[in-house]
């Protein structure tokens, strides 16, 4: 089982102190327990009637989605890589909750049959969800935030290219060496005044580090950058060591070789060529 550090902090409400401030896989994880919890509790709370905004019927786990966006997105810019994350991160904890949700039945009938069959979905217990986040951050997945033209500008009816446009009319296709996509009517100055006042804003998504690496789903966990040593002290961090983690029952320091894949890059056409690397790192039990 993993462990790092929890302890908390005197005249201070922080549990993690400056450890979020990493966008580790630790804090993915965090961000993701929070959106699950405030899903949960929310989506309980209807199924027992206890608040007038929502129904009782069927765990209204949609009511308990839909506010924990609400509320624990609402601080997150999705033009940063960090929000970018921490949104990714929230959302894979809300749908934890739901692939986790059973269907249960019960019959109703004269003498034991089941001339009516009542079905619910039931909420799991919160321990199953954290189970399955943690078994996520297992497996989270290093990713940098790339920037991408729109969809509708990549496929629209004129694509330039180098400064040249080409148009396809009837399976032909013709050349315009101008900076606009002309369309019927459109004199040279007309097209070219309506490409330079269109301004498209440029896509931000998350993608995974190395091109040999999968692309995370929505219900996996995303980290930007690589976790500190827990076992060694960082007051800047709040991070108190290997004699505090391990509650003082000591701990081994060993070193092992690495080797691993790096430098990896796209040789056309298509291959990626990486090299091998060897490094040695320090590991605490």
């Amino acid at each position: 089982m993993s462990r790092w550090n929890c302890s908390t902090f005197v005249n201070s409400t922080s549990v993690f102190g400056g450890v979020l401030a990493i966008k580790s896989r630790e804090t993915a994880y965090v961000y993701a327990i929070s959106s699950a919890g405030v899903a949960y509790a929310v989506t309980r709370a209807c199924s027992r009637g206890e608040l007038n905004e929502c129904s009782c019927d069927d765990k209204d786990i949609h009511f308990g989605e839909r506010f924990s966006k609400d509320f624990v997105d609402s601080r997150e810019n999705p033009d940063t890589a960090e929000g970018l994350m921490n949104l990714h991160n929230n959302e894979a904890g809300r749908r934890s909750i739901r692939s986790q949700m059973q269907r249960v039945c019960k019959c109703h009938g004269m003498s034991g049959s089941c001339t009516v069959r009542v079905c619910w979905r039931r909420l799991p217990l919160f321990r199953h969800v954290g189970d399955a986040l943690a078994a996520r951050f297992e497996g989270a997945s290093h990713v940098r935030m790339v920037e991408r033209r729109p969809r509708h500008q990549q496929q629209g009816g004129g694509m330039l290219q180098h400064g040249i446009v080409h148009h396809r009319r009837g399976g032909e296709q013709r050349k315009q060496r101008v900076g606009y996509r002309g369309g019927h009517g459109q004199g040279p100055g007309e097209g070219q005044q309506q490409q330079q006042g269109t301004s498209y804003p440029r896509v931000k998504k998350l993608r995974a580090l190395g091109r040999d690496m999968k692309q995370p789903n929505r219900t996996d966990l995303v980290f930007l950058e690589e976790s500190p040593d827990y076992c060694e002290r960082n007051e800047t961090l709040g991070l108190d060591g290997c004699r505090l983690l391990c509650c003082g029952r000591g701990y081994q320091t060993r070193v092992r070789d690495v080797t691993e894949k790096c430098r990896c890059r796209f040789v056309w056409c298509c291959n990626v060529v990486c090299d091998v690397c060897r490094y040695q790192k320090e590991e605490h039990d």
